[in-house]
């Protein structure tokens, strides 16, 4: 009976060694970030708001839709609506301030780098009114492109959390800074 007992509770010991050791295991292993649909990129946005930070004004994180070329255009720079299958934006509710967040996912198909460069070529960092971002930040993550531009003061620590927050997988980083220099007419 002694005998028994014994190895009856060995073996539990053994078995709770095993599944300790497995869920420690499982725990260690990064956590694949899924980011193939809107409500995956705005809690993604959520996260990076909240971390703390990032202090910004208050914003509007909105899904455009793909279909509005023109859209597309405005808040990515994109030529052509084609290749883009969700987007994601996050801008200040009052448009004084120069922020501006795009998040692309892009078909498997696309050529991810060459659309990353058309943004960059052609996104309006002066499109405001009355104010201009100055700098730009472009990177992507598997078939998924951000786009951040503003100040350096917003633009920095929203671009950093990102790359963050996808344990720093990232493709080819992109960036450009606006020079600040407005051709005014002669008269002014």
């Amino acid at each position: 009976m002694k005998k028994s007992i014994i190895i009856m509770i060995s073996i539990i010991v053994l078995v709770a060694v095993i599944v300790g050791a497995f869920l420690f295991i499982k725990g260690g292993e990064p956590k694949e970030k899924k980011l193939q649909t809107a409500e995956e990129m705005q809690n993604m946005l959520n996260t990076i708001y909240s971390s703390g930070k990032v202090e910004l004004p208050g914003l509007e994180t909105t899904t455009i839709d793909v279909n509005d070329e023109i859209q597309v255009g405005v808040f990515t720079g994109l030529k052509s609506n084609a290749n883009v299958e969700e987007l994601v934006v996050s801008v200040p509710f009052i448009n004084a301030q120069a922020y501006s967040l795009a998040i692309v996912k892009v078909n498997e198909k696309a050529d991810i780098e060459q659309m990353k460069q058309e943004m960059l070529d052609n996104i309006d960092m002066r499109r405001w009114i009355c104010v201009s971002a100055e700098k730009l930040y472009i990177t992507n993550y598997e078939n998924v492109i951000f786009l951040v531009m503003s100040s350096e003061e917003w633009a920095k620590p929203v671009y950093e959390e990102f790359k963050s927050f996808v344990g720093n997988e990232i493709g080819k980083e992109l960036e450009k800074s606006e020079t600040g220099d407005i051709d005014l007419p002669p008269e002014m």
